[in-house]
């Protein structure tokens, strides 16, 4: 395109390639030297950004930002519009238009072909399949005994190709190895990718880890270094996840066993840590590692018990919100700790700026800033997150629970926060209000809008509160406005996706 220029710096100061790694509902609070010492090393050695933060509490808006440098309510994808925006440019189309080679590997159903998230990609792997296949044969795996096995299996076998349905049946009833969704044929198939690689173009990589997503199910020897002392396997393992039953009341999960699925969550993160330093040799080994800029960050982060919730839906603590960060290659490369607000839709610019491309299209539509150590942008002191749709929507929660608790019922709102370095303030369309002093309470413990006379003892917290209102209505508006004007359409998909996304929780 003629918008797109590339200059020529420095090899060291301008990577030659692109490696972005998102490790889907990896939270901040769980990643330590313990847990991701890959990671912990990478950031060492690299730039370690410990104030990052999501836009959205959930994989599909917070991609959608990630990949358009928008918020949920510009890009207007979200639990009842799930489709990206065509008139929306990406991030692998800015790379793709720069002489990239592009080339997507997802584990995460939401991010797919059929959702818009293949465009710019040259390639885009479905890492749930074994063998890449149009049909999926999810509803086998979920079959809780053999004759729903054998029932989805004759429903499904000759939709498609019926040998590549009997290989994937196969794989995953007999042959798939415990303890990874996937995480392991990902790694190899990127391996193999990089060893067999004859173009001389750039490349721009995209790959989504799904394994810290409930169920959580790590190899044993990673769950028993990070269980409660006391703790078996047996016993872990054995605790429910089913988020959304949780929480709708339809069981209980005490203090002892959300410690339990706590430890099972670090394994998982310990598992794809392991992924991020086979990815790191795997650079190392055909000689692209110096001339790699790789960006490893979570999409959102997950509640285990905080807060009394379960998963990654309905509101906007911090807990879904902040996520980890490391960037390693070019300006990047010994950049130390950053504590500067960051947002992950500031990720395209910040690529783009330490790539040397320039594209005024992509500018045009963007509201990130670049974290590039040489740019002039300026660091945020106030980072915005929003929640547009539940998802599920309460209405499938009564379809399959039958009686919803109002708790739950008062979920169904769209919300808005903005964040500082030591306030918070969060906002519904029903009304619903909460602001933290975040310097005395960090945990959002304490609900100053709850408190009848807040404001009357403290005028000064009554006033930042109001400044917080005034910036978040000058950045995304009114809520009113949120939801897009095909927000509202239904959406139709594939069964094979219903399937995947039931088995994820969403549905």
């Amino acid at each position: 395109m003629d918008s797109l220029t590339r200059s020529e710096p420095e090899p060291h100061e301008c990577p030659r390639n692109v490696v972005f790694v998102v490790l889907d509902t990896a939270r901040a609070t769980s990643v330590s030297d313990r847990t991701m010492p890959a990671l912990s090393r990478l950031a060492t050695a690299g730039t370690a950004f410990e104030n990052a933060f999501a836009t959205a509490p959930w994989t599909l808006p917070s991609h959608a930002s990630m990949f358009t440098g928008t918020y949920p309510s510009e890009h207007g994808t979200h639990g009842h519009h799930p489709f990206l925006d065509e008139s929306l440019r990406t991030l692998p189309e800015v790379f793709a238009d720069a002489g990239y080679e592009t080339v997507g590997v997802s584990n995460n159903t939401w991010i797919t072909e059929e959702f818009g998230f293949d465009r710019g990609l040259d390639h885009l792997r479905r890492g749930w399949q074994y063998v890449q296949s149009e049909h999926d044969m999810g509803a086998v795996v979920r079959g809780e005994d053999l004759r729903e096995k054998l029932e989805a299996t004759r429903e499904n076998l000759f939709h498609g190709n019926p040998l590549v349905n009997a290989t994937n049946i196969l794989y995953s009833e007999v042959l798939q190895p415990a303890g990874d969704d996937g995480a392991d044929r990902t790694t190899t198939w990127v391996e193999n990718w990089l060893e067999g690689r004859d173009d001389d173009s750039p490349f721009f990589l995209f790959c989504n880890y799904i394994e810290p997503h409930v169920v959580y199910d790590p190899p044993r020897e990673l769950a028993e270094r990070h269980l409660p002392e006391g703790a078996s396997y047996e016993a872990a393992t054995a605790v429910r996840q089913d988020p959304r039953a949780y929480d709708c009341e339809d069981y209980e999960i005490d203090d002892r066993e959300f410690a339990m699925l706590r430890g099972l969550y670090r394994a998982e993160l310990a598992y794809v840590d392991r992924q991020i330093a086979r990815l790191r040799r795997a650079l190392e080994e055909t000689g692209e590692w110096e001339e790699t800029l790789l960006v490893v960050c979570g999409d959102h982060g997950e509640h285990v018990g905080e807060h009394d919730f379960f998963g990654h839906q309905y509101n906007l603590y911090d807990t879904l919100l902040h996520v980890p960060l490391v960037i390693h290659g070019g300006e990047f490369t010994g950049g130390g700790t950053r504590r500067d607000l960051v947002q992950l839709l500031d990720l395209p610019e910040t690529l783009f700026e330490a790539t040397g491309i320039e594209d005024p299209a992509f500018a045009e539509q963007s509201q990130g800033r670049s974290m590039h150590p040489t740019s002039d942008t300026g660091t945020r002191d106030a980072i915005f997150a929003e929640y547009v749709a539940p998802q599920p929507s309460i209405d499938r929660l009564d379809a399959r629970f039958g009686d919803v608790p109002d708790r739950v019922r008062a979920f169904d709102r769209r919300l808005q926060a903005i964040r500082t370095h030591d306030a918070k303030y969060v906002r519904g369309d029903d009304g619903f209000e909460r602001f933290h002093d975040l310097e005395m309470d960090p945990h959002e413990q304490r609900n100053l809008c709850a408190e009848p006379d807040a404001d009357s003892r403290n005028g000064q917290q009554r006033d930042r509160r109001e400044a917080l209102i005034r910036r978040l209505d000058e950045r995304l508006g009114d809520l009113e406005s949120v939801v897009s004007e095909t927000g509202t359409e239904s959406v139709s998909m594939r069964a094979g996706t219903k399937e995947r996304l039931a088995d994820l929780g969403y549905l």
